[in-house]
């Protein structure tokens, strides 16, 4: 009686142990916010510590921008660099 009572309880042992969680939503799927998900009206990725300039034109990091046009690297001076007009293009 006992070796018929075994397979039994490994069956049921092994059936418990098999029960899958819930699974996940798709509205919490939907409400994880994505990395790099929050570009800017320019396209520029904030979170990556790109911000718009004017004067180039394009997406820039505020302390690389610095170092290349010799500038100090505060938020001042970088602001007052981007918002001068763009130079035109010489041909």
């Amino acid at each position: 009686m006992k070796t018929a009572l075994l397979p039994v309880l490994l069956v049921l042992a092994l059936s418990a142990c098999a029960q899958p969680g819930p699974a996940p939503t798709r509205d919490a799927a939907a409400a994880a916010p994505v990395v790099g998900g929050d570009r800017d009206a320019h396209g520029c990725i904030g979170s990556a510590g790109y911000q718009w300039c004017q004067r180039s034109g394009r997406c820039e990091r505020p302390w690389e921008l610095a170092q290349a046009q010799g500038l100090a690297n505060t938020a001042e001076a970088i602001d007052a660099w981007c918002a001068l007009p763009p130079t035109p293009a010489r041909k």
